[in-house]
């Protein structure tokens, strides 16, 4: 059972935190490929079990240990092959209770492993620091799509990169090619990739969720689909960080820090695109309804904004006309909505860039109804 081998597991040394992640990120990695292929292959499937649970929050994981795993030894770079007791190979998180007692299964599966990797059997503990480093890994590159290489710019007075930088290398799009080609893998006759997306969506990580242009316009059917691509993109982003909260070395690996640059620059600026577009409607319908006469009973409104930090879409409350017979008049809208600039631009509570948002629709609100205002 003493087999021996020189291996290298230990990274180089830290340097800082980021430093400390990278060692552990790449010691954790070494452990892994110094693994025989058919453990390597075990673990993996093990911890698709364990990423599926822990994204869908169901209220139970089971997962198994291998039998044996290499570990390494007191003398660094030395590693020696040992077995996983057979009683502590199956393990078990979670219980049927919990989901009706609210209890999130993700914190319970990283405490286990946290403990496990703390076990006085080596062999558990280096078994319980693989599962949640395959868990991590499988979670980032096994249940994400991959997109394209993109550069964002930020704003100026903003921290998050948004906007989509053209680089003139995107691929022809086949919707606006001269040919019948449509493919999104393969050649075109002419020897060009052509992708069935338009040029402005094409600037994104990934085009297929991309509802807005960059003038705002709708490239979609309904706005229910453009609702939707933002949930798959608030999805990928909480993969990613369930990924880190399992595991924090993962924000040392490479494809993490792409898929998060790609898609956190993507959903920021899709949902302030749905914002602005929502917040038209609004307009729009307000317009409608008073040419009817139909807003003679009060009016209330909850504009939507796309919160930066959160990475959610949300609404904000407040009272235009209050409830009773009064006449709807334009003028209330303008000041309803200039009173609640002053109140907004005070709010700390929001981030300065979600704040210059949220300004920016009430003041879309205000000039709206303005009747002085030259149009």
């Amino acid at each position: 059972m003493a087999k021996t081998a020189n291996i290298k597991l230990s990274a180089s040394s830290p340097a800082g935190p980021v430093g400390q992640l990278r060692q552990e990120y790449e010691a954790q990695q070494a452990l892994f490929e110094a693994q025989p292929p058919l453990v390597q292959r075990f673990i993996e499937a093990q911890a698709r079990q364990i990423a599926d649970c822990f994204v869908q929050k169901l209220s139970q994981a089971r997962f198994t240990f291998p039998d044996r795993i290499i570990v390494e030894t007191s003398r660094r770079g030395e590693t020696k092959l040992m077995l996983v007791p057979a009683e502590q190979r199956e393990q078990l998180v979670g219980r049927i209770l919990d989901r009706l007692t609210g209890s999130d299964l993700r914190v319970a599966i990283r405490i286990r492993l946290i403990e496990l990797e703390n076990n006085n059997n080596t062999a558990v503990a280096a078994s319980a620091s693989l599962m949640r480093f395959a868990t991590a890994v499988h979670m980032i590159q096994g249940m994400l799509p991959s997109g394209r290489s993109v550069s964002y710019t930020a704003i100026e007075g903003e921290e998050i990169p948004t906007i989509p930088a053209a680089s003139g290398m995107e691929p022809d799009s086949a919707i606006t090619a001269t040919t019948d080609a449509i493919a999104e893998e393969g050649q075109g006759e002419s020897g060009a990739l052509l992708v069935p997306f338009v040029p402005a969506a094409r600037r994104f990580y990934l085009p297929q969720w991309v509802a807005f242009d960059d003038e705002g316009h709708l490239l979609v059917g309904a706005i229910n689909e453009a609702e939707a691509h933002l949930a798959s993109m608030q999805r990928f982003l909480s993969i990613l960080h369930a990924a880190v909260f399992l595991a924090p070395y993962m924000v040392a690996d490479e494809l993490y820090q792409q898929k998060r640059y790609g898609m956190l620059g993507q959903t920021v600026n899709q949902g302030r695109a749905l914002a602005r577009y929502l917040t038209e409607e609004i307009i729009n319908t307000i317009k409608r309804r008073a040419a009817v006469q139909d807003l003679n009973r009060g009016l209330s409104l909850s504009l939507p904004y796309f919160d930066d930090q959160d990475l959610e879409m949300k609404t904000y409350p407040f009272e235009v006309i209050p409830s009773g017979r009064i006449m709807f008049v334009p003028a209330f809208v303008v000041r309803a909505s200039r009173e609640e600039q002053a109140k907004v631009a005070q709010d700390t509570r929001l981030s300065l860039s979600t704040r210059k948002y949220l300004l920016r629709s009430l003041k879309m609100l205000e000039e709206a109804f303005d009747a002085g205002r030259k149009t």
